[in-house]
């Protein structure tokens, strides 16, 4: 059996074909079902999803992803609670499910329920007994083997006291971060504008908060930022800006504005819309040690020169062995 063959396979090397072919009127008419349905999710990032979906989709990457994990005895009924943070952000649990030759009964988000539905449709045109292992739903139902569900802190707490007698994987809360050494190319602080930007910085994924050395210029961010301006210009985003920004002028709390996002000195490691965290560092060493205590609430770290960096420009766009959380989810499904 060749790749090209392989029914865990061929489907999503033909998905990724049709993701980079589709007529322009067919993705219109899908940006427009998702802006309604969600403001946030712009025409210009629903095709940012759709494009980084595809890019996943190359046979040999495939091949090496699934064949490294032994594929499960039985197949079992999966039940994934999805996020809507920012487009197709449950894709990676729903192909893991599907390559293990699992059925999943998916709980979306109502903040993105066009496009997987959308991804979903195409995948049964390409083969249509993949018809009977997608299974959505407006309320979960039973049976289910296995859980795979993603949400914030609280609601996690709900979903361990649910799902706690099923093997499952629960997502919290987490953010992402960068450490700047003040030796950056413009074009590298372009790129990690990228990180900071895309999709309104919605995603965990995205940057919330930098780390830099004492006596970092911060104009060498804020100049080659300039080209990421016109974020203000979407409503949402530009009413969280103005909410902020009057939050810290009533509290007296200094920052720094680029009329498009604020900088703000603090500990923590979330930031609101709009608003992006900096803290100082003097060591290196101290600064790994602070980022491996907090590491169960960070998802990745964007920089140059550690082993487990992203590099800049490359947050959105994870390999199929990036996993969420960094627990191996086709493992889990090989197992259950």
């Amino acid at each position: 059996m060749t790749v090209q063959t392989d029914p865990r396979i061929s489907p999503f090397i033909e998905l990724g074909n049709r993701l980079q072919t589709l007529h322009s009127s067919v993705v219109e008419e899908l940006c427009t079902r998702t802006s309604n349905e969600n403001p946030w999710f712009t025409p210009y990032y629903t095709r940012m999803a759709l494009q980084a979906v595809s890019k996943l989709m190359k046979a040999d990457e495939l091949a090496s992803w699934i064949n490294a994990h032994n594929q499960p005895a039985t197949s079992k009924t999966v039940a994934l609670i999805l996020a809507g943070n920012i487009p197709l952000v449950g894709f990676h649990d729903f192909l893991c499910t599907l390559v293990m030759g699992h059925t999943a009964k998916i709980k979306l988000s109502s903040k993105d329920s066009a496009l997987l539905r959308f991804v979903a449709g195409l995948l049964v045109e390409i083969q249509p007994s993949l018809s009977k292992q997608i299974i959505f739903e407006e309320q979960l139902s039973k049976p289910y083997h296995a859980v795979i569900a993603t949400g914030s802190d609280n609601s996690a707490r709900y979903f361990e006291y649910y799902f706690g007698k099923v093997p499952h994987i629960i997502r919290r809360n987490r953010s992402s971060c960068a450490v700047l050494t003040g030796a950056e190319s413009p074009d590298e602080v372009v790129l990690l504008g990228t990180d900071v930007f895309s999709y309104f910085g919605l995603g965990c994924r995205n940057v919330s908060k930098l780390f830099v050395p004492y006596g970092y210029d911060f104009g060498s961010l804020l100049g080659p930022w300039e080209k990421y301006a016109d974020i203000i210009h979407h409503h949402k985003y530009c009413n969280n800006y103005d909410y902020q920004k009057s939050l810290m002028l009533i509290n007296q709390e200094p920052f720094l504005d680029s009329g498009f996002v604020m900088l703000k000195q603090s500990t923590q490691l979330v930031s609101p819309i709009s608003v992006l965290f900096y803290e100082y560092y003097t060591d290196p060493v101290d600064l790994r040690a602070k980022l491996d205590a907090h590491a169960d609430k960070i998802q990745v770290i964007i920089g140059k020169g550690g082993h487990d960096m992203v590099p800049f420009g490359e947050a959105q766009f994870p390999t199929l062995n990036d996993y969420a959380d960094n627990v191996d989810t086709l493992a889990f499904l090989s197992a259950v």
